[in-house]
């Protein structure tokens, strides 16, 4: 008798309401929606230790009492406007000439945690209940981000506290990537997967400015409620993950046979075909229960073609990404911006531009690598494109506010495009590459493989900056755009594959019935076959 994972109450309780089930396209749309609100969460969650920096390590400020007239009134003001730390002198452990230091420690040790409980959690996706496992790590992520913030109220002053409570929020936080890339990957096929994961991907940047937002909003009350504010967004939004994701499409009724059987492929030849259609319900057929699916080991996945390279690339491209992530606000605050300085609530909120130029970069890049079918060369073009747009932020950033403006945008579209680009639809289109032989399925398994390497990275930029910030922000500056450099070449091999070879009427896409995304995956499936 076939087996199924349990339906989600919330889904439950519709269908019960309504007398009838939802369509495919209905359940997709719902799967965007509950992924993105997830995973906005999690980003969220992350943010608050970037804004109370500068808070629990101070710096010195202007006294000035004008309010900055442009783009949104009081929202960016100057350093000692609605100040409630100016008189403070800080939060120890944090507060004496190893401060910096110390913050950069904190941030290394969620996110060497957070990279480690990442090789971990893929392989524990691809063979636990994706929707149990997603809830547990977000009701765990909000609870030790809490209880960071609980520091404040406790009155503890002990360094080893808040690094153990972000080593354990780390390990829970790894849950989140893998879970959700292989929920949409289960859900969606590779037409527009590009475009589709690049406005999908949009989470990063909202839960980015959403944190940011929400960590700010509370500051004047306490540096505590930054954390708790957060937590509770995580915690409820885990909740909602119990309440409506189906992980599977089998697990809610619709089919996704063995990728080895000639009639699975026919059902997601259809299914594609189907996308954006309004007519989009399957024929009956028996159903297939996702219990049934075979993993795939840390090292087997390794040797997918492709892999190794995507996941150096990313070490080097979130190196980049993160050290903007937790260091941007410090950096806005300790930088005279058109000869003034802003607070600390003000610089988190400028902040948030960065990330809004994110969005845009993570959507652009997802629509041309879909239209050039050219994964790996769009993510190396962004890549160097960045080097530049850094380097003129850095220089220039300073002139005005309007300049720091657009500059920041800028740089935000180019560091974030190849970042979003490479988490979201190549590490969907290699954890179900062709190579892939049988019923295994190893879309978790990937993209912890990927963005657990980047994590190293992610890791990496942040210690560094809290060493070389202390030596000058150029030299932060020439780390980033080296990592930039160092990204775009790793991808060279498969970039020449890509302007070397086109699609034809004899490509690979026709062979054993299963659909190529161009002229890389050409490549990498001819290299699987050797």
């Amino acid at each position: 008798m076939t087996r199924f994972r349990g339906i989600p109450p919330g889904i439950l309780l519709i269908r019960s309401l309504r007398g009838k089930d939802w369509s495919l396209k209905t359940y997709r749309y719902l799967i965007l929606l509950v992924t993105f609100i997830a995973y906005t969460a999690y980003h969220a969650s992350r943010k608050p230790s970037s804004i109370v920096k500068s808070v629990l390590d101070p710096h010195p400020i202007n006294d000035s009492d004008n309010v900055l007239p442009w783009p949104m009134g009081d929202l960016f003001v100057k350093s000692g406007i609605n100040d409630t730390y100016s008189d403070q002198q800080g939060w120890p452990p944090f507060n004496g000439k190893d401060g910096t230091f110390k913050l950069g420690e904190i941030d290394v040790a969620f996110l060497a945690f957070y990279s480690l409980g990442m090789f971990v959690a893929g392989h524990l996706g691809d063979t636990l209940d994706l929707r149990l496992f997603l809830t547990t790590g977000m009701i765990g992520s909000g609870i030790f981000v809490a209880l960071f913030g609980m520091g404040y109220f406790w009155d503890v002053h002990r360094f080893w506290y808040f690094l153990g409570m972000q080593m354990v929020a780390g390990l829970f936080q790894a849950t989140g990537w893998p879970s959700v890339v292989a929920v949409i990957g289960n859900w969606f096929g590779k037409r527009r997967r590009g475009l589709i994961m690049g406005i999908w991907n949009a989470h990063t940047s909202v839960g980015n400015i959403s944190g940011s937002l929400l960590a700010a909003s509370v500051l004047d009350y306490g540096w505590g409620w930054s954390f708790i504010l957060p937590g509770a967004f995580i915690v409820g939004a885990g909740i909602m993950v119990f309440l409506f994701l189906a992980a599977y499409p089998e697990d809610v009724g619709f089919p996704y046979p063995s990728d080895s059987s000639p009639n699975a492929r026919g059902v997601i030849r259809v299914w594609e075909e189907q996308e954006g259609t309004s007519n989009d319900e399957e024929a009956p057929v028996p159903r297939i229960s996702s219990v049934h699916r075979k993993g795939i080991g840390l090292i087997g996945a390794c040797f997918i073609p492709g892999v190794i390279p995507f996941a150096l690339c990313l070490f080097f491209s979130k190196l980049v990404a993160y050290t903007f992530l937790f260091w941007l606000p410090f950096y806005l605050s300790q930088t005279e911006i058109g000869g003034e300085r802003m607070s600390v609530k003000s610089a988190g909120n400028l902040s948030t531009l960065f990330d809004v130029g994110g969005i845009v970069g993570g959507i652009l890049a997802g629509y041309i690598s879909d239209k050039l079918k050219a994964r790996a060369t769009t993510a190396a073009t962004f890549m160097y494109a960045a080097i530049p747009s850094m380097l003129l932020y850095r220089s220039y950033g300073n002139i005005s506010k309007t300049m720091n403006i657009i500059l920041m945008v800028i740089a935000g579209l180019c560091v974030n495009g190849p970042y979003a680009l490479i988490t979201t639809a190549v590490s969907a289109d290699l954890g179900t590459h062709s190579s892939l032989k049988g019923d295994s399925r190893a879309l978790a398994t990937v993209t912890a493989i990927i963005d657990g390497t980047g994590s190293v990275g992610a890791a990496l930029g942040p210690l560094l900056t809290g060493f070389l910030s202390t030596k000058g922000w150029d030299a932060v500056f020439a780390m980033l755009m080296i990592g930039a450099c160092i990204a775009g070449l790793l991808l060279s091999r498969l970039v020449c594959a890509e302007l070397t070879e086109r699609p034809s009427s004899n490509s690979p896409r026709g062979r054993n019935n299963v659909q190529v995304q161009g002229p890389l995956s050409q490549s990498l499936l001819r290299d699987g076959r050797r």
